[in-house]
């Protein structure tokens, strides 16, 4: 089982191909709107690097939010083009699970802690959820805004850790004393491909025609600045 996997729901553009036993490669591109300029050919070469033809994929597994909506409509419409041209399933992988994967892999073993992580949505607004030390979800996404008694309602001895770019501004905010900042943890590629392997396994497939990204809130496009310039 190879699956190839694609994170494009912030600045970050990630690829990696992933099969049951390791991470056979990754590509990380932290390019600021590079993605549609950078991906296809991120894909490319790391498929040369590992000697892999598409032929080769058991599934394209995909972040599909919540992020930047450009982001995710790229990532989804490349992996979606991948699918339908070599008739593989799609698989769809919220971005905070993960990343949540990504903190299991380096997570002290055995030890109980709910970890947050973070995708900023400004000012004071993060984009997070809930995970145990098994990076298992204990609450839905949602828009958080910010506040000092942010988590005051998980239990006070239990330890919390915050990562992503949303974290550092909600660290510096919160006053509970055992929350944590847990740094170079990102949305990547290879927290996407490790939770597709499971949801391969039991066959937790997307409909590649229909499949939309998860935004959570829903967009709107700004006016031109001509517009507001002029009243």
């Amino acid at each position: 089982m190879n699956i190839l996997a694609l994170e494009t729901a912030t600045n970050i553009c990630s690829v990696a191909v992933v099969n049951e036993e390791k991470v056979l490669g990754k590509i990380n591109l932290n390019i600021d709107r590079a993605h549609s300029s950078k991906l296809a050919s991120a894909i490319k070469n790391l498929m040369e690097l590992l000697s892999l033809d598409f032929e080769d994929l058991s599934a394209v597994a995909v972040s599909k939010g919540p992020g930047s909506y450009t982001g995710l409509r790229i990532g989804l419409s490349t992996a979606k083009g991948i699918c339908y041209s070599n008739d593989i399933p799609l698989i769809g992988v919220e971005t905070l699970q993960g990343m949540a994967a990504n903190f299991q892999q380096f997570s002290e073993s055995g030890k109980k802690f709910v970890s947050y992580p973070m995708i900023d949505a400004r000012r004071m607004e993060v984009y997070t959820a809930a995970f145990d030390q098994n990076a298992q979800r204990k609450e839905d996404t949602k828009a958080l805004i910010i506040e000092e008694d942010t988590f005051s309602d998980v239990d006070k001895d239990t330890d919390i850790y915050l990562y992503g770019d949303g974290a550092e501004k909600a660290i510096s905010k919160i006053t509970r004393k055992n929350v944590f900042l847990i740094k170079g943890i990102f949305p990547d590629a290879t927290g996407i491909g490790l939770v597709a392997i499971d949801k391969f396994k039991l066959n937790q497939f997307e409909d590649v025609a229909y499949f939309e990204p998860f935004y959570l809130k829903e967009y709107k496009a700004g006016k031109p600045k001509s517009l507001l310039q002029n009243g």
